[in-house]
């Protein structure tokens, strides 16, 4: 591993050489191309130029310096680790409050994953960035804790009643919760065939997550079961995590009862 972590130290020790690399990568550039692209000097270049192709990652043609299949593979490899530290990076933070206990959920999901959190200037980020799903998609699926912050809820329930096609499988309690914002709009809500109750008593991780599947992308609201404060919402548009969403959806819709069965899972008889 001590050559390999050389290499390694070698590259991501200089800005010029990872700009070199970069600029290699979308194509031949001579001397000066590379030069103005990385603001690196004369003498740097040279040296740069020359420790590239003593590692065979580069070969000259004329005035212009290109990778070799060596060089193309490291810079694949490269900008593959850099990503996936960049994921990493943004998901620090609220890895804690993910469903990582659920069968098959990792981070290699979460590819072009966008991370909200609230500012502390401004705490409104996550629920923006989850009424704009529910505001632009025709159609969703979710379980859990997605739904519950009021700034959510009225845009939701004025997209139900304007035709989103949803399907949401709740915790009673959750359910509940409902009822008590506005009892008249979700009871005229859950009347329309495009809206879809059922109740689940057993979700996991119900008081820490919700799920939702929306057209193009798949969100997961984080929350902090102690203070009810909504943590982060985690999106991504990964076909991987869609798969892996759908798969638990599946389980917990088969798992759980439409409203009008499941009313002895509640404590309110509003809908009785």
């Amino acid at each position: 591993m001590g050559a390999a972590i050389d290499d390694i130290n070698y590259l991501v020790s200089s800005e010029h050489r990872v700009g070199v690399l970069n600029a290699l990568a979308d194509g031949p550039s001579d001397r000066d191309e590379l030069r103005a692209t990385t603001g690196a000097s004369s003498p740097t270049m040279g040296r740069i130029l020359t420790d590239f192709q003593n590692r065979h990652w580069i070969e000259r043609d004329g005035t212009l310096y290109q990778l070799t299949g060596l060089g193309e593979f490291v810079a694949n490899q490269f900008e593959e680790f850099r990503n996936a530290m960049a994921y990493q990076r943004q998901l620090r933070e609220v890895w804690s409050w993910l469903p990582h206990e659920l069968e098959g959920f990792s981070i290699e999901l979460l590819t072009d994953v966008v991370v909200s959190q609230p500012g502390s200037g401004y705490p409104y980020e996550p629920v923006e960035r989850l009424t704009e799903f529910i505001t632009t998609t025709r159609t969703m699926r979710g379980f859990g804790m997605a739904l519950l912050k009021s700034g959510n809820l009225e845009p939701f329930f004025d997209h139900v009643l304007d035709g989103l096609v949803c399907e949401y499988i709740y915790p009673p309690a959750v359910f509940e919760d409902l009822l008590k914002w506005d009892e008249k709009t979700v009871l005229n809500a859950v009347r329309r065939a495009n809206y879809t109750v059922l109740l689940h008593d057993d979700l996991p991780l119900d008081e820490r997550c919700g799920i939702c599947l929306f057209d193009d992308s798949v969100s997961i609201c984080c929350y902090n079961p102690e203070t009810g404060t909504l943590q982060s919402l985690v999106d991504t548009g990964s076909d991987e995590m869609r798969a892996w969403a759908d798969t638990y959806y599946e389980q917990f819709r088969d798992e759980a009862q439409p409203l009008n069965d499941a009313t002895d899972l509640l404590s309110v008889d509003s809908i009785q």
